[in-house]
């Protein structure tokens, strides 16, 4: 884990949907932009899918006083519903890549995800992406909860 320097974040959690939903969440641009933002009054103005191996993915969020975090990187592994990983770079941070790997779990309903984003620079860097990353995570989970029209 902390190999040359490097951190890694896991997260798991448990959404009330089906793996299908949930694996859909992370790959539609249009579900993207509902939820992949990491303070619940911030917007995504920027979701962009090219859902192949080798094909990119492009994410931004903006702040409410217009500031935006964007962030991206290339498709590694896609096993629909049950497995996602990609490489992963923050604008702010070009200079190191990361990964992220994501396993969907399905049981009566519910979906467990588990997320592993490896990579990471700092321990600085890994405390800050946590709290993004589960603020994502809460804002997936309002998301996942609100029945689409």
């Amino acid at each position: 884990m902390a190999e040359r320097g490097e951190f890694e974040l896991r997260i798991e959690r448990t959404f009330d949907a089906t793996a299908e939903e949930v694996f859909d969440a992370w790959t539609s641009p249009e579900v993207l932009r509902r939820w992949f933002h990491s303070e619940p009054d911030w917007d995504t103005p920027t979701a962009e899918v090219d859902l192949r191996v080798g094909g990119r993915v492009r994410v931004a969020m903006r702040e409410t006083d217009g500031t935006e975090h964007a962030m991206g990187g290339t498709y590694t592994l896609i096993e629909r519903p049950h497995r996602l990983a990609m490489t992963w770079t923050f604008d702010d941070w070009p200079e190191k890549e990361q990964a992220i790997e994501l396993e969907f779990s399905e049981r009566d309903g519910r979906t467990t995800v588990v997320m592993i984003n490896s990579g990471i620079a700092t321990e600085e860097q890994r405390k800050d992406q946590q709290g993004g990353w589960q603020g994502c995570f809460d804002s997936l989970d309002r998301t996942l909860s609100t029945p689409s029209s």
